[in-house]
């Protein structure tokens, strides 16, 4: 299974570092990864293998989620599942 890790907010030092190393704390491998600055915005979008997720999904989004709070950035982590029903007519 995948989640995708949304990360936007105001670009900065180190915010690929810590995303990534709070993947690697979760065991969630990351599978793809796209980011482009605009302007001065930061804006990530990552897939994350989460087969071998390390605790609950749930503690994982909240972790990420509290991670961007700290950095003044908003990460959003959706399930798969989730995200290809919203895309399912």
């Amino acid at each position: 299974m995948k989640a995708v890790i949304t990360v936007v907010g105001k670009d900065a030092v180190g915010i690929l570092a810590k995303v990534s190393n709070a993947c690697s704390e979760f065991n969630v491998n990351i599978a793809e990864v796209s980011q482009t600055i605009l302007a001065d915005m930061f804006c990530m979008i990552m897939m994350g293998d989460i087969d071998g997720l390390k605790g609950e999904f749930g503690n994982f989004a909240d972790h990420m989620k509290k991670i961007g709070t700290d950095m003044g950035m908003s990460i959003h982590v959706m399930h798969e599942d989730i995200f290809n029903s919203m895309h399912t007519i």
